[in-house]
């Protein structure tokens, strides 16, 4: 299981990533290991204000669909075009090429209260 060091996780396994004043977030290499080849990913607007928790998006694989959860509050401010065409870079590169949103943080002290990634290991290892 690859961990990227520098983000913070969910328990439903999506990432945050500080990248300058915004955030990158997407799924963990855990979660895109257990869905498996991914066909379809379903991704927010520009623009729209989601609070931590909200669904943000929906990824498909060949064995099942999953919500995507917002692991921070925030305005989405750029969404990963390039995932419509190839999903699979989800499979790839979760943590650069498959990346699923940046967002604007509406609430930055939410990162406090995400899983560092000695934690995500733990809690993604009982699975």
């Amino acid at each position: 299981m690859n961990i990227d060091k520098s983000a913070r996780y969910r328990t439903s396994h999506e990432f945050a990533r500080k990248d300058g004043a915004e955030f990158v977030a997407g799924i963990s290499d855990h979660a895109q290991e257990s869905l498996g080849d991914i066909v379809f990913v379903e991704l927010p607007e520009v623009g729209k204000t989601i609070k931590q928790g909200e669904t943000f998006g929906v990824v498909e694989s060949v064995k099942a669909a999953s919500d995507l959860y917002m692991p921070m509050s925030g305005r989405i401010t750029a969404v990963n075009g390039d995932l419509a065409g190839d999903p699979a870079l989800v499979n790839k590169d979760c943590y650069a090429k498959g990346w699923m949103i940046r967002f604007a943080p509406a609430n930055p002290p939410e990162w406090d209260g995400l899983l560092d990634a000695a934690a995500y290991e733990k809690e993604a290892g009982k699975e």
